[in-house]
């Protein structure tokens, strides 16, 4: 069976917020806790906070601005975290309802309907409760049939759900399948800390997988093939989970957040995935010359760069590896397939390409398409 990505969709908040804003609450909040602890500083007893700055953002990651659900919330430095409104059990959860808007537009572009669906998979990596399944909410909320279920492998998730898609359709389970990636990562970042208060933003992106003789969509991509490793580290972290509050400590406790060793990561991934994906094209007997465009994960510019190199074994043209961070920052799993969906055009039918994602685990997806 030759199975389609038909359709693509994107959601965006309405908030934005640019390194200028971002600097200058992070700079008020460093300078009200230092003259608090002054005295615990000077006597060795805390460390001092040092400020940031929009020049060592840029280079370290080349993320300018980011969109999030809740500005007002992030860059108050008495709150510095995104405020959600509560919602009765009634009604549509946040997570559920942007993965809607995104999986709407999807559906519009592959020229389908949600009662098309029989299978909704939400891929994300945090999930705004345990259960009942945010993917049963959207199916739902769509009119969709089948089955439906929540998954999560960090920074991949959208890839990985890609070939559980991929199977499903090849087992015969589903007709038709939504991967959707609602992802809300300025609710686990933490403002507060030099290292890390830049990467994230949010967004939610959306897939519509079917078989070739059923799509409809004008932009179709055959999966040619999907490739997933995964590999244990504790060097990106997130400890926060349904235990935490049994552990009688502070839910607000820095690894409650986002945590990274940032270099070890760049160290350790950035081999992982370019193996993986030379070694994936080499079992399609595709050379990887043959790429016309490579859709990553977009965490760090220069992590990118190094990564589509290796690849293509010379410098990318922005053409060929285009990036999003500049606008976006890290979107976590929606940020390769923001790639996808901002860089679709310019492609010729049989055209061959990349999708890749890697992140936390460690995990790597890589999903080769051809433009159809």
């Amino acid at each position: 069976m030759n199975n389609v990505i038909s359709g693509v969709g994107l959601y965006t908040p309405i908030d934005t917020i640019n390194n200028d804003e971002l600097v200058e609450s992070f700079n008020l909040f460093v300078a009200d806790y230092n003259a608090q602890n002054s005295a615990e500083i000077a006597q060795g007893e805390l460390a001092e906070l040092q400020p940031s700055s929009t020049a060592f953002i840029d280079k370290a990651s080349g993320i300018l601005s980011r969109y999030v659900i809740d500005k007002q919330g992030i860059l108050d430095p008495k709150r510095m975290k995104p405020y959600v409104a509560p919602r009765a059990n009634d009604s549509l959860s946040l997570q559920a309802e942007i993965a809607v808007k995104a999986a709407q537009l999807a559906l519009d572009e592959a020229g389908l309907s949600g009662a098309d669906l029989d299978c909704v998979i939400v891929a994300c990596s945090n999930l705004q409760r345990a259960y009942p399944a945010v993917a049963i909410e959207v199916q739902q909320a769509l009119g969709a049939g089948g089955f439906a279920f929540d998954m999560n492998v960090a920074c991949s998730s959208a890839t990985f759900a890609l070939q559980l898609a991929d199977n499903t359709l090849q087992a015969g389970s589903a007709s038709r399948v939504l991967v959707v990636n609602p992802e809300i990562c300025s609710a686990h970042l933490n403002y507060r800390d030099r290292d890390s208060h830049f990467i994230f933003g949010d967004a939610c992106t959306a897939m519509i997988v079917e078989p070739a003789d059923t799509a409809q969509g004008s932009r179709q991509f055959r999966i040619l093939g999907t490739r997933l490793k995964t590999a244990f580290s504790n060097n990106i972290r997130n400890n926060f989970g349904f235990l935490t509050k049994c552990e009688d400590r502070s839910l607000d406790a820095p690894d409650t957040y986002f945590v990274q060793q940032g270099r070890k990561v760049f160290k350790d991934v950035v081999p992982m995935v370019a193996d993986l994906i030379l070694d994936h094209l080499n079992s399609l007997k595709l050379p990887p010359s043959d790429l016309r465009r490579l859709w990553l994960h977009q965490a760090n510019i220069n992590m990118n760069s190094l990564i589509a190199r290796k690849v293509l074994g010379r410098d990318p043209t922005q053409d060929e590896a285009p990036t999003i961070l500049h606008e976006f920052g890290n979107t976590s799993s929606a940020a390769s397939i923001i790639a996808f969906e901002r860089y679709r055009d310019g492609l010729e039918s049989g055209d061959l390409c990349l999708l890749s994602s890697f992140g936390a685990g460690y995990s790597v997806g890589s999903v080769v398409l051809r433009k159809v």
